[in-house]
C-alpha cells in the first residue's frame, strides 16, 4: 500500500502561481512513477503531468506545457507540481497518483485530493 497526501492547493488570482505537493507513506517511493491529475465540476478527470522513478523522464498535458513543472525529491518521499501563470480554466481538484511504471495507465493509488481555484 502506497499512502498519498496533497497539500499546497487555494485561491488565487489569475497569472499566481502555486505550488502542490504530494507526501507518500508505505511502499517505497523510489519504486513508483508519479502522476498529477486533475477534475473540474462536471468534467471528467485528466491527466496533468507525470514523472518517472528517477525524474529522468516527464511529461505534460499539452493545455499546461510551459506553465507547470513536475519534479520529485525520493530522500523526502514527495512529488511536486509548480503552477506558473495559472488560468481560471486550472480549476480543479488536483490529484496525485502513483504507478508502477512511467507508460503504465492504470495508476494503483490515489491521494484524497486538493482543491485549486483560480479567479479572474
Amino acid at each position: 500500500q502506497v499512502q498519498l497526501v496533497e497539500s499546497g492547493g487555494g485561491l488565487v488570482q489569475a497569472g499566481g502561481s502555486l505550488r502542490l505537493s504530494c507526501a507518500a507513506s508505505g511502499r517505497t517511493f523510489s519504486n513508483y512513477a508519479m502522476g498529477w491529475f486533475r477534475q473540474a465540476p462536471g468534467k471528467e478527470r485528466e491527466f496533468v503531468a507525470r514523472i518517472s522513478r528517477s525524474s529522468e523522464w516527464t511529461d505534460y498535458a499539452d493545455s499546461v506545457k510551459g506553465r507547470f513543472t513536475i519534479s520529485r525529491d525520493n530522500t523526502k518521499n514527495t512529488v511536486y507540481l509548480q503552477m506558473n501563470s495559472l488560468k481560471p480554466e486550472d480549476t480543479a481538484v488536483y490529484y496525485c497518483a502513483a504507478v508502477r511504471t512511467f507508460w503504465g495507465a492504470e495508476y494503483d493509488y490515489w491521494g484524497q485530493g486538493t482543491q485549486v481555484t483560480v479567479s479572474s
